[in-house]
């Protein structure tokens, strides 16, 4: 009877641990929110203040619609950003519907078309 019960409590514990992650894989899917950057506008020259008031966890994405014939999204540096400049190497979207997952910290991104950044198309984005 000892030997029943320690087969039926092992398989007890093999559920409830099957279960816990199940549930700690599906929390870990359903934590990141999804923004639209620019909202309905989608990504324009108006999007520079778009983050302000807005809060952004490690997870999030950033989806950036646009035409892709007239703006891109470049990931740049603090520096970039700065002076609206994106440096050899740096990662360029061009889809028009990208969708950009947010590490902890302050991610940049401009539109690399001439003048573009320059006119406000740059975000700066602090996720916690």
């Amino acid at each position: 009877m000892v030997a029943a019960q320690g087969r039926g409590s092992a398989a007890v514990a093999l559920g409830l641990t099957t279960l816990l992650l199940c549930l700690l894989l599906h929390s870990k899917v359903a934590d990141g929110a999804t923004f639209t950057v620019g909202d309905g506008g989608g990504w324009s020259f108006s999007t520079v203040g778009w983050a302000d008031g807005k809060r952004f966890r490690a997870g999030d994405v950033l989806v950036f619609r646009y035409n892709p014939s007239v703006h891109n999204v470049v990931a740049v540096s603090a520096a970039g950003y700065s002076s609206c400049s994106a440096p050899r190497g740096s990662k360029v979207f061009t889809s028009g519907n990208d969708r950009i997952t947010l590490g902890r910290g302050t991610s940049y991104f401009i539109c690399s078309f001439a003048g573009h950044c320059k006119s406000g198309m740059k975000i700066a984005v602090t996720a916690t």
